[in-house]
C-alpha cells in the first residue's frame, strides 16, 4: 500500500562508477487533485498520469528557470492532452477526448499525431521540439525524442494506478552523460537492471527501496528530492487579459448576445463571469494604463 503521508517527490541520482544519471518520481496527491473536478474515463486518467510523470522527469533533465508544456495532439479519440509545469515542479493537466473512447495503446488513442515540448526559459525566447507519436507507448515516444533530437540514449519507465479515491503515477529515467566514452557500456548494464522493475514496485516502494532493489551492488547516490505539486495558476486577472485580446466592440457584442462572458479554466474548471459593467471597466482601465505608459 502507498504511504498516505508520503509527499509527491522527484528524486535525482548518480552512480560512483557509471556515467549515467537517473531520476525517479512518484506522485499521488497532486495527480489526484488534477483529476478531481473532471469526469475523465480511466483511460484518459492513465494517459494524463503517464504524461504528468514524464513531464516531471523531462523538467528535471533541463537546467533552466521557467515553464514547460508537453502536449499530445492527434486525430484519434484522445485528441489532446497536456501537462504544464515549471522548474519548481508545479504542474497542471487537461485533456480533450471523444465520448466513445476505449482502452488501447497510445497509437490507438492518439491516431495520427505528434508530441510538442515547449520550453519557456525566464527572460529569453521560448523554443519547441516536435516528435511523432508513432510508438505504442508514451515512454517509447519520449525515448525516441531524446535519441533523435538530443542524441542522448535514454530509457523511460512509466506506471499508473487508478484507484477509486486516489490515483498514483510514477516514472523512472536513465540517461547517458554526454561526452563519456564508457557511458554506453554503463548504460547497457543499468538498463538491464532497471528493466526488471515491476509497475507495483515503481508505484509503491519508497525511492530508497527501489534503488536498493535494482542497484544494490552499484552504489547509487540520491540527491535531495524536489516536491511535485498541483498548481493551476488561473485567476480572474489572467482571464481578463484573455478578454482584452478581443476588441471592445466584440467583447460587448458577446455580452449583449449571452448576458455575460463566461470563461472556464480548462485545468481546474473554475468559472469566471464578466458582465457589461465588468467589460466596460476592463477596457477603460486598460486604456488608462496604456496612456500612463505612453506619457
Amino acid at each position: 500500500m502507498t504511504d498516505s503521508n508520503k509527499k509527491d517527490l522527484l528524486h535525482r541520482y548518480l552512480f560512483d562508477k557509471f556515467h549515467v544519471r537517473g531520476e525517479l518520481v512518484q506522485i499521488t496527491d497532486s495527480y489526484s487533485a488534477m483529476l478531481e473536478n473532471h469526469d475523465y474515463p480511466n483511460v484518459v486518467k492513465r494517459i494524463l498520469g503517464e504524461l504528468l510523470a514524464a513531464t516531471s522527469l523531462l523538467t528535471a533533465t533541463l537546467k533552466f528557470e521557467g515553464e514547460i508544456s508537453v502536449q499530445l495532439q492527434g486525430d484519434g479519440p484522445l485528441s489532446y492532452a497536456v501537462v504544464n509545469g515549471n522548474n519548481h515542479q508545479q504542474m497542471r493537466a487537461s485533456a480533450k477526448f471523444a465520448d466513445d473512447i476505449n482502452e488501447g495503446s497510445l497509437l490507438d488513442l492518439i491516431g495520427s499525431g505528434y508530441m510538442v515540448i515547449t520550453i519557456a526559459p525566464k527572460g529569453t525566447d521560448r523554443y519547441q521540439g516536435v516528435a511523432a507519436l508513432d510508438k505504442d507507448t508514451l515512454a517509447e515516444c519520449i525515448e525516441n525524442y531524446f535519441e533523435t533530437s538530443e542524441q542522448l540514449r535514454t530509457r523511460v519507465w512509466l506506471a499508473t494506478d487508478i484507484g477509486e479515491t486516489k490515483c498514483t503515477t510514477a516514472g523512472m529515467l536513465l540517461q547517458v552523460l554526454p561526452v563519456e566514452e564508457r557511458a554506453k557500456e554503463d548504460f547497457t548494464h543499468l538498463e538491464a537492471l532497471t528493466n526488471t522493475i515491476t509497475d507495483d514496485e515503481l508505484l509503491h516502494l519508497s525511492p530508497e527501496q527501489v534503488l536498493i532493489r535494482l542497484y544494490h551492488e552499484d552504489n547509487p547516490q540520491l540527491f535531495e528530492p524536489q516536491e511535485v505539486t498541483y498548481e493551476c495558476g488561473c485567476s480572474r486577472e489572467k482571464t481578463a487579459d484573455a478578454i482584452l485580446r478581443l476588441t471592445k466592440e466584440d467583447a460587448l457584442s458577446l455580452v449583449e448576445e449571452r448576458g455575460d462572458i463566461e470563461i472556464i479554466c480548462q485545468f481546474c474548471l473554475k468559472q469566471y463571469l464578466f458582465d457589461k459593467i465588468d467589460v466596460e471597466a476592463l477596457y477603460n482601465n486598460n486604456a488608462d494604463t496604456n496612456n500612463a505608459t505612453v506619457n
